[in-house]
């Protein structure tokens, strides 16, 4: 395993690492229901605009940016948000140029923002370099037909405990894992770029095996040294199109 005795770099005194990584953005959104007392007409006509200027976010942009996104619907599953967009970069300047071209629709005007989470990919200082283990240093965003996503806080006691201790813990936890195969983590880091330490999704075409495996993880050592782990989002894949149709 991946033991780091010196996390803090003051012994070894590491350089800066400043290797091109992907931000992650976990935007939800949430409609005002005036919007639902328009014509017909009128809202498929928003919605049409919308989606044209989400999707050209990525088909305008070069390969070589790199940009992703993956649209979800939570109609019917949070009452506080009614769908989300995951949006990949390795610019979070990218972010901001989505999303200027979302408040120049006509339908922004109807959505507020009750969440919106930056996160980074970096490599997990825990577990090996497994092909499939879900900590690696490329995103692969959208693979099941659901994504669990929470923002995560540790305390500050667990940045307390011996590098030895935390790699125990993290061994229990990623063991406890193991029989869930059919869950994928995605875990990615907010450390001074956003409220929370990490954003945490799980891809999965399963619910009942994630419900599973959290309950199970619940009984780790390393879960006495969670400080936050909510609000939770059980987010829906679906194509923009449908995910605007569930809008009304």
């Amino acid at each position: 395993m991946m033991v780091d005795l010196d996390p803090s770099g003051q012994v070894t005194g590491r350089e800066a690492d400043r290797a091109n990584r992907q931000f992650l953005n976990y935007a939800f959104f949430k409609l005002d229901p005036s919007f639902r007392r328009l014509p017909q007409a009128e809202r498929d006509e928003l919605k049409a605009e919308f989606l044209a200027a989400a999707q050209g976010w990525v088909a305008d942009a070069p390969a070589e940016k790199g940009l992703i996104l993956r649209p979800y619907s939570l109609v019917g599953v949070r009452g506080d948000v009614d769908f989300m967009l995951w949006r990949i970069a390795f610019d979070v300047r990218d972010f901001q140029e989505s999303q200027a071209r979302l408040n120049r629709t006509r339908l922004m005007g109807y959505l507020t923002q009750p969440y919106n989470f930056i996160s980074m990919n970096k490599r997990s200082q825990y577990v090996n370099r497994v092909e499939g283990s879900g900590h690696g240093l490329e995103i692969l965003p959208g693979q099941g037909q659901y994504l669990f996503i929470y923002p995560f806080v540790k305390t500050r006691a667990w940045y307390d405990l011996t590098p030895h201790s935390r790699q125990g813990m993290m061994d229990e936890h990623i063991n406890a894992s193991v029989p869930f195969k059919g869950v994928r983590i995605n875990t990615s880091y907010s450390y001074g770029i956003d409220d929370q330490e990490f954003v945490v999704s799980f891809d999965s075409d399963y619910p009942q095996e994630f419900v599973d495996l959290v309950h199970r993880l619940r009984y780790t050592e390393a879960s006495m040294f969670t400080l936050q782990d909510t609000p939770m989002f059980t987010c829906v894949k679906k194509d923009l199109a449908g995910v605007l149709d569930d809008l009304g």
